[in-house]
């Protein structure tokens, strides 16, 4: 588990990011897999594997995502749960009939980042989605309601001094905070924007509703 340095681990860390992080539970499966029930050899009932959480995790090609990627799959993922990679676009001109069809090089985009998740994680049941929105921050916090997701995590980048007064005295008036922010604080499940602090210090800084970019030292 992650070291915090000269600052008290916050209890969100343990009990929301990464419980029970050592422990593997077995993956989920489908149901034409024989293996998927179990029988109780002295009772003779059924017994079902554990069912999961599903964890949104938005992707783009930005740096800030792939880290919150990687971060997700070694930090907070568990075996049994259900890992959904989306991804926002703009809306088609074309209308609804054709908004529904992925683009080429939108469908492989996701392909390849849910082929490195299964390489990562071959346990961990990888799917992709694609939400269409004017506003990404809106999109993210209603994609995630509809997906019904326990926990969205996001990418976050570093911002100027200036751009966080600027937040600070704004609010979310006007959606001043940016997507990330715009999320945690909207979004009806836990949400975290996740950033690397830098490759000499390592580690990530978490953002959630509670906490500002706490250092994770892992």
């Amino acid at each position: 588990m992650g070291r915090t340095t000269g600052v008290k681990m916050p209890s969100f860390c343990l009990n929301r990011i990464r419980p029970h992080a050592r422990v593997r539970s077995p993956p989920v499966q489908s149901k034409n897999d024989p293996k998927t029930s179990l029988k109780n050899e002295d009772s003779g009932d059924v017994i079902k594997p554990p069912i999961g959480r599903k964890i949104m995790i938005v992707v783009d090609s930005s740096m800030e995502a792939k880290g919150a990627v990687q971060w997700a799959l070694t930090h907070t993922v568990q075996s049994h749960d259900i890992v959904i990679l989306l991804h926002v676009t703009k809306p088609s001109n074309q209308g609804e009939v054709t908004s529904k069809k992925i683009a080429p090089r939108v469908s492989e985009f996701l392909q390849s980042m849910k082929k490195m998740c299964q390489q990562r994680r071959p346990e961990v049941r990888i799917e992709v989605a694609v939400a269409e929105g004017k506003e990404k921050g809106p999109t993210i916090v209603e994609e995630a309601k509809k997906q019904g997701v326990a926990m969205l995590v996001l990418g976050q980048k570093k911002q100027s001094v200036t751009w966080r007064l600027l937040v600070t005295w704004a609010g979310n008036r006007a959606g001043g905070g940016g997507v990330v922010e715009y999320c945690i604080q909207n979004c009806s499940c836990v949400a975290i924007g996740v950033r690397r602090k830098s490759k000499k210090l390592g580690g990530y800084l978490i953002t959630t509703k509670r906490h500002k970019d706490f250092w994770l030292l892992a």
